[in-house]
């Protein structure tokens, strides 16, 4: 009966060890001051600009351990690059609009015209996709927002016009629009592009009230909210989408129906529950087995951004109140590890190419542009929550 009983607590005791290795290990969220918040934001965009063309066009992937470029490029990943720069300029670092000027010139030298619309396309392929269009929409909102300069009001025109010719009557977004056909694609939905274009569109309505951009705005939230994980066959539901939580947040006062604010709660749940798994990630050879390799700061950016718009919706609307705390801790929690993992300008001093790898996020020794574009999102605008609680006495 000992003999048993102690084999039993042995087991017992590797089942308790095994569960806290896992589910049940301690998070861990680095301390983020405002002013480390702001330098790690600014190390982000200032790589952005380093990595940038004389054409416009940004350093697409660099392999620190080759220190190498590859040839591939992505046009909408451009557009979203642009879009962070334009987005950090809003919340107030004014001098990112130069960089983010020189890449939107180099969209409109590839900007195809039909009808009475615009849009983004690959120069190499020839491939319209709508989700670069969407994310130029997007940043020169952005850049309106920032500025009050309506000198690229009547291609923001131009540009949403196509986006509502990609809508279904259901209220998704088709992908691609085909330059053969003149016609969209209508075999191929967008899981990315759809939840881009709504913010787009509704960032149109917020600078062009009256004009109607409210109506294709209501149908693709009311698709994401009540059909999209289910119509697209995405797993585990809801899809942690932010550019959803982003057009939520822009939509807070039209306002908002029941059934957004359901999905906004469950976006929410999921952007908080993603981030405390990844708080338990450190990496190594003891971790990683347990809790998964780190997620690249593309990944993780998003995850910060979604939680930053859904407390923005929270201090909105009274209807997700109780939730502002909680999506607070997420995201300064979000945003602290983003900055921990950050190579520093000391740290790059011992890398191949210095100045492309201070103010980067790597994995397997490779960073790319939306790394950076994600992360300095995230990062600038959880300055805000941060300055909200500095302020709370």
């Amino acid at each position: 009966m000992i003999v048993a009983g102690g084999a039993t607590l042995a087991v017992c005791a590797v089942g308790l060890a095994l569960l806290r290795l896992t589910v049940a290990a301690p998070q861990h969220c680095p301390e983020i001051t405002p002013e480390l918040l702001e330098t790690s934001a600014a190390a982000s965009a200032e790589w952005i600009e380093i990595a940038q063309f004389p054409d416009g066009r940004y350093v697409y992937e660099y392999n620190a351990d080759t220190d190498s470029f590859p040839d591939d490029y992505n046009v909408v990943r451009h557009a979203g690059v642009t879009m962070s720069l334009y987005q950090a300029a809003a919340l107030g670092d004014l001098a990112r609009i130069p960089a983010a000027d020189l890449g939107t010139a180099w969209m409109q030298a590839n900007l195809i015209e039909h009808d009475d619309w615009v849009a983004l396309r690959n120069p190499v392929t020839g491939r319209v996709k709508l989700g670069a269009s969407s994310l130029m929409l997007a940043g020169l909102t952005q850049r309106r927002l920032a500025t009050g300069d309506p000198a690229y009001d009547d291609l923001m025109k131009q540009l949403a016009r196509f986006l509502v010719v990609m809508q279904l009557p259901d209220g998704a977004m088709l992908n691609f629009w085909d330059p053969g056909t003149g016609k969209p694609d209508p075999s191929v939905r967008s899981r990315y592009a759809t939840g881009e274009a709504l913010w787009a569109l509704a960032q149109m309505h917020r600078h062009f009230p009256g004009e109607g951009w409210d109506e294709p705005s209501w149908r693709i939230a009311d698709y994401l909210a009540l059909h999209r994980d289910e119509v697209e066959e995405l797993d585990f539901p809801p899809w942690p989408d932010q550019w959803a939580a982003y057009s939520l947040s822009e939509m807070a006062d039209w306002p908002l129906k029941e059934h957004h604010i359901e999905y906004a709660r469950a976006l929410a749940e999921r952007f908080g529950f993603l981030i405390r798994v990844e708080s338990q990630r450190t990496g190594g050879f003891i971790n990683e087995p347990f809790h998964g390799r780190l997620t690249r700061a593309a990944g993780l950016g998003t995850w910060v951004e979604g939680l930053t718009s859904m407390w923005r919706l929270a201090r909105t609307d009274e209807r997700l109140a109780d939730l502002e705390p909680e999506l607070a801790e997420r995201a300064i929690c979000g945003a602290g590890i983003l900055a921990s993992r950050q190579i520093t300008f000391r740290e790059s001093a011992a890398w191949p190419n210095p100045d492309l790898a201070a103010g980067a996020w790597f994995r397997d020794g490779i960073t790319r542009m939306d790394d950076q574009q994600h992360a300095l999102s995230g990062l600038a605008l959880t300055e805000a929550i941060l300055a909200r609680q500095e302020d709370t006495p």
